[in-house]
Parts: C-alpha cells; structure tokens; sequence
C-alpha cells in the first residue's frame, strides 16, 4: 500500500517558465518552496529536457526539499529516476512505461499515477495497482505538447463516474475553472503555468488552495 498522499493542490513544474523569475535549479528550487508556503499539497518533477544525471539531481535537491515538509515528490515518466532519487512516486503517461511494470519496480510503498484523458483511454488502462489518476486537459494547454484535445469539466464528470480512484484535473486550470473542476468530481487540481509562471508563485498557490476549498 502506499503512504498517504493530497491531491488538493499538485504543483507540476516546468524549467522554461521557472527561469523566467530564477536562475536554472535555483529558480525550481524558489518556485516549489513558494508554492508548498502558499498550500500546494504535492510537487511533480517534469522536464522533458533534463536527462539523467541532471533529472536525478534535481530529483534529489527537491526531495530534500520537500522530505522534512511531509510533501510527496512525484517523478514524470522515470521510474528509474525515482528510485535512484528515493521520490515518492511516479506519474505515467499513456505511452509511457504499463503500470504493472512500473509497480514492480517501484514496490509496494510509492505512489503511482497515470494520465487519463477520456473514457475510452480509463477502459485501456490497468488501473489495478495505480493509486491515482490526472484527468485532462481540462481546457487546452501549451506546457505540454502531446496532450490530448481539450476535455472540459465534463470530461473530469465523466471519467469520476467510472472509478473511485483519486483524479486530479489537468490542463490549463486558472482561478474559477479549479473550483469548477472541483465541483465536476475532482479530488484536487494540478497546475503548472498558473504557479510556475506566476511573479508570486506563494500568493497564485494560496489563491488556487482558496477557491478548491470554497468548492468542496
């Protein structure tokens, strides 16, 4: 089983949109702290452009990060950055690595997500040993190139109706459209632009927290 985990608030990071207010690790490592301050219950390490000595060590100094604060680190995609960093889960998109396998490598213990788009990709998936799922994108988003088309609050309706997993929705979610995927069925939101690119990551992170709780 795995430890216990908040999807209320799930900061995903983003290095370009880090950059903009700090310099390389720095700017990650000031962004995420402003962001655990202002109420984000949990972080995901993505950078599609770290590869792996880099990804392992920004692995590490946000586990060191986050450890002492009891907030989960999630690892996009690597399972093998994962372990040799000891984060606490992963996050599996739907090309990426089957759940099964990635479960077997990570035992018993660490958090395993996966993305879900719609419907038809929750029938595909193996979910028997996933312990949450990211629905979306909620609306259409640029951070990440491959995601799928644009689902809505309904899609996150939709999806919730076909499982009593956690889901947390994904994809361009800024102030009164986190209550809405609240009220559609979600257990948190992720973000990435709307805390990573924001001149006051703290203050963004404390306003989304506000509006997911008003919407419970």
């Amino acid at each position: 089983m795995s430890r216990p985990f908040d999807l209320t608030l799930y900061l995903v990071t983003d290095p370009r949109l880090v950059q903009i207010h700090g310099e390389g690790l720095r700017g990650l490592l000031a962004t995420v702290e402003a962001a655990v301050k202002g109420g984000a219950t949990i972080v995901q390490l993505r950078d599609p452009d770290a590869h792996g000595r880099a990804l392992v060590e920004q692995a590490r100094a946000l586990k060191a990060l986050l450890a002492p604060l009891a907030i989960p680190l999630i690892i996009n995609d690597r399972v093998d950055v994962a372990v040799a960093a000891d984060a606490d889960g992963v996050h599996l998109g739907q090309d990426d690595m089957t759940p099964a396998d990635a479960r077997a490598l990570l035992g018993p213990e660490r958090i395993l997500g996966l993305s879900v788009g719609n419907p038809a990709e929750f029938a595909a998936s193996d979910i028997g040993v996933v312990d949450y799922l990211g629905v979306g994108p909620v609306k259409a988003t640029g951070t990440k190139k491959d995601a799928g088309a644009a689902i809505g609050a309904s899609g996150v309706t939709a999806v919730r109706a076909l499982t009593r997993l956690p889901i947390v929705g994904i994809g361009g979610i800024y102030g009164t459209l986190a209550a809405e995927v609240i009220r559609a069925g979600a257990d948190g939101v992720a973000v990435v632009s709307a805390i990573c690119a924001a001149p006051d990551p703290e203050h963004a992170a404390r306003a989304l927290l506000s509006a997911v709780t008003a919407a419970r």
